[in-house]
């Protein structure tokens, strides 16, 4: 097995070299447009190497197979009609019909998801599945090594699946899929010097979908695990195809049109590098992929927990992504004559967003109460215990979210929330607690429920609650875009440690508009000498001048206190302009 992936990786080395150079001789090239991200002319049609080395692997280490034969059939389709639009561009109906042909003839020849039982409905299902996989794969390749990075990783979640299974032959089939992108990574890789093209894109996007159905063939401990292997080694792909169908359709645009408005794009607005977004993609596909073999050796109850958390953390990211500016001309939306535009500014009304917090809130308390009962019980929650847990839902949920309105937790503003906020809802969390625990033992009186079940449900919605109001913040804390850059703008310092000073640089970390580039703060204090805010220095004041000179300030922001004259004087001899906070704010 090594042996072969090891070939048909070399073989996709060799090939993908040739075909850049082809592509270079005679001039098949993508060339830069406004709904492109490269710069630069680049060599297309790489997906003649991955299929080529992937046939090859295949005809070299695998004796022929009936299923493999079929789902080759089926992508070597799908990769023709890729090659013509990359060479003479086509219809997106053209492309759709085809892939309603390969993905039935799949289906037709038995290979279906068994998600419902009832064979129209997975037959239904399974051609949703070929063809949104396609078109997710097709649309994830917008950034250098991407789609193909993406894929990559699914194929070798898909092969750890398999051996877990005892399908061997699966697993080899998915290794030697993994080997053919593999070679050609190495030259799409940021900066890439060839992209697949659709040939490769629709062909990839085909081969595992299909491929992941394979999972279904071997036993399964439960339902859970058949639905959602396959949907968490390729979550990536399909959260991107939600949040640009969704965008899209809300601003009014064609889905097919192309446009800057990816996942990867949106990292990349929020102040991340072509290569950084790709990356933290790629880390979230391989998570993904990792929770996807967990799953499988759980237990349901357990597992169910999961996937409701991970759900919760998809809609939160959803949420942040979404609200990134990507669309330069916002159109009224609108989707085959149907008005969709309250949609629109639906999430940024004051209160209509108070709804959307209050629905969060909703699964975090039900997801908190039920993941309690799974921790008091050590995973596996009695026949009788499932009977409190049922009745005693509702009235728990609509104590907690009465206190939660009651104390005011849906008045803060989510960019913002800090010590205060998570303060609140630990208050209204405990009232809540102790009000819904004590009417649940009374009505059992105290003889059924647990009573520890409440003490670690209110420990649990704490940290949810309180995680996800300081989830923007954080977020924003970390990503590089929204600090200043590390060279550009005016060098200043800021003249007071205090509670002034930081709420000056927390303005100017927010708004990049006025300019600055803080380099750290100066003060009198000499207990705060040497200590840092917000992960900047803070200066001794009697050594303004000297730091000034040395850091190159240009100008000293006045947070607090007063500056002696003769320092401004000196500041101002120097070149150095001294400006007050309140100037700033105004």
């Amino acid at each position: 097995m090594f042996l072969a992936v090891t070939i048909t990786t070399l073989l996709s080395l060799g090939l993908t070299w040739l075909v850049r150079r082809l592509a270079r001789r005679y001039g098949v090239l993508a060339h830069p447009r406004g709904d492109r991200w490269h710069d630069r002319p680049t060599a297309l049609l790489g997906g003649i190497a991955i299929v080529g080395a992937f046939l090859l692997g295949l005809s070299l280490f695998l004796p022929p197979d009936l299923a493999v034969r079929r789902l080759v059939v089926g992508g070597l389709l799908l990769f023709l009609v890729g090659l013509i639009d990359d060479l003479v561009p086509i219809k997106p109906y053209i492309k759709l019909a085809a892939q309603l042909v390969a993905s039935s003839g799949l289906v037709f020849s038995g290979l279906v998801l068994t998600w419902t039982q009832l064979p129209l409905v997975d037959s239904g299902i399974t051609l949703l599945w070929l063809i949104g996989l396609t078109n997710a794969i097709n649309m994830l390749d917008n950034m250098d090594g991407l789609a193909a990075g993406t894929t990559l990783i699914a194929t070798l979640g898909l092969s750890v699946t398999f051996a877990l299974n005892g399908q061997s032959g699966e697993m080899v089939v998915a290794l030697l899929l993994g080997g053919a992108i593999l070679g050609f990574l190495v030259f799409n890789f940021h900066p890439a010097s060839i992209f697949m093209g659709d040939c490769g894109s629709l062909f990839l996007g085909f081969t595992v979908a299909g491929i992941a159905l394979w999972s279904n063939a071997a036993e399964t401990r439960n339902l859970l695990v058949v639905i959602t292997t396959p949907v968490l080694i390729l979550l990536l792909p399909i959260f991107d195809t939600t949040i640009v169908t969704l965008g899209r359709y809300l601003h009014g645009r064609s889905v097919a049109q192309g446009g800057r408005d990816h996942t990867s794009h949106r990292l990349v607005a929020l102040g991340m590098s072509d290569r950084q977004a790709v990356l933290l993609l790629y880390a979230v596909a391989a998570f993904a992929g990792a929770g996807s073999l967990l799953l499988q050796q759980m237990q349901l109850q357990t597992g169910l927990a999961i996937i409701a958390g991970l759900t919760t953390t998809i809609v939160a990211l959803g949420l942040y992504l979404g609200k990134v500016q990507v669309y330069t001309a916002p159109e009224r939306a609108h989707w085959r004559g149907l008005d969709l535009s309250w949609l629109r500014w639906l999430p940024g009304h004051p209160y209509r967003r108070r709804l959307l917090e209050v629905a969060i809130d909703f699964h975090l308390i039900l997801l908190a109460y039920y993941v309690a009962y799974l921790l008091r019980f050590e995973g596996e929650i009695p026949p009788a215990q499932q009977e409190v847990f049922l009745r005693s839902l509702p009235l728990v949920i609509g104590l907690h979210l009465f206190c939660l309105l009651w104390l005011g937790v849906y008045r803060g503003l989510w960019h913002y929330a800090g010590l205060e906020e998570i303060v609140q809802i630990a208050k209204a969390v405990g009232i809540a607690s102790i009000c819904s625990g004590g009417s649940v033992l009374l009505w059992y009186q105290f003889s059924g429920p647990s009573r520890s079940v409440f003490f670690i449900h209110a420990g649990l919605l704490t940290l949810t609650i309180g995680t996800s109001r300081v989830s923007f913040r954080l977020l924003a804390h970390l990503l590089p875009g929204q600090r200043p850059p590390a060279i550009d703008g005016v060098r200043v310092l800021i003249y007071g440690a205090g509670e002034r000073g930081d709420l000056l640089l927390q303005e100017l970390i927010r708004d990049p508009r006025y300019g600055y580039h803080p380099l750290g703060f100066v003060d009198e204090d000499a207990e705060k000498v040497g200590q840092q805010l917000r992960g900047y220095p803070i200066y001794d004041a009697d050594h303004l001048i000297a730091l000034a000179e040395r850091r190159e300030v240009e100008v000293v922001l006045l947070a607090a206190g007063e500056i002696p004259l003769l320092v401004v004087k000196t500041l101002d001899r120097l070149g150095i302009q001294l400006r007050k906070m309140k100037i700033l704010f105004e």
